[in-house]
């Protein structure tokens, strides 16, 4: 694993730290997935999740991060909620990681063929005390209908939108928008993507505390990064 922090610009804090797959020399996430397939798919999403939890827990995830660590899980590999989570509680009871401290990713991207199934997912996830978020939340599947379906903690608001910000109107008006409504559901916005100050500042103009991207930390390979506030 690799971690990224999500921060909070307004508090100059760390929200939680992303974990993102690599292989065990460093390869990109992209050399990791393409070996995964149907066979193995939920063997090797359980693995991610306990890889994660050990490595922030050895690292110190949970006490640098308001919310410590933050986990993409694959929708697909999911068959029964409560049963596939039964893992996941065992290592973070083990590690001394409260549940309130870990936050479970979902990307837009992921197709999920069963109506319904998502949001069963997401919802057993927040009664087991786990925070939640859509991930790449404008480029995928789901969009505004799983937001109707399910309201997460956390609204990941894909770099599709936030790329160039500063000089793009329909992109400011797009995102304006999904920030007043993440405001009237209750929802944490977070703007990926931000590489520039531009960005930065267009964003935070726009009413978004929480961003992730370059301009504050590059993903770090089994380390925890410190970010840069600028």
């Amino acid at each position: 694993m690799a971690f990224q922090p999500i921060v909070d610009v307004r508090r100059r804090s760390i929200f939680a730290f992303e974990a993102l797959v690599r292989g065990r020399e460093g390869q990109p996430a992209a050399f990791v997935l393409d070996q995964v397939t149907e066979a193995n798919r939920y063997s090797f999403d359980q693995a991610c999740r306990i890889k994660a939890l050990e490595l922030a827990a050895a690292l110190g995830a949970p006490r640098r991060a308001q919310n410590g660590v933050s986990i993409n899980f694959m929708p697909g590999a999911v068959y029964e909620p409560a049963n596939c989570l039964r893992l996941t509680l065992e290592a973070a009871h083990r590690l001394g990681i409260p549940l309130s401290q870990i936050i479970f990713e979902v990307t837009e991207q992921e197709r999920v063929s069963e109506p319904g199934r998502l949001t069963r997912i997401l919802t057993e996830y927040r009664r087991q005390g786990l925070l939640t978020a859509i991930d790449d939340f404008g480029s995928g599947y789901a969009g505004l209908g799983l937001l109707a379906d399910f309201q997460p903690d956390i609204l990941k608001l894909d770099m599709g939108l936030t790329r160039a910000i500063d000089t793009d109107p329909v992109r400011r008006a797009i995102v304006a928008g999904i920030v007043r409504m993440a405001g009237d559901l209750g929802v944490i916005p977070v703007a990926e993507g931000i590489e520039t100050r531009a960005e930065m500042e267009t964003a935070a103009a726009l009413g978004v505390a929480h961003m992730q991207g370059y301009l504050f930390a590059h993903p770090a390979f089994e380390a925890l990064p410190d970010p840069l506030f600028v």
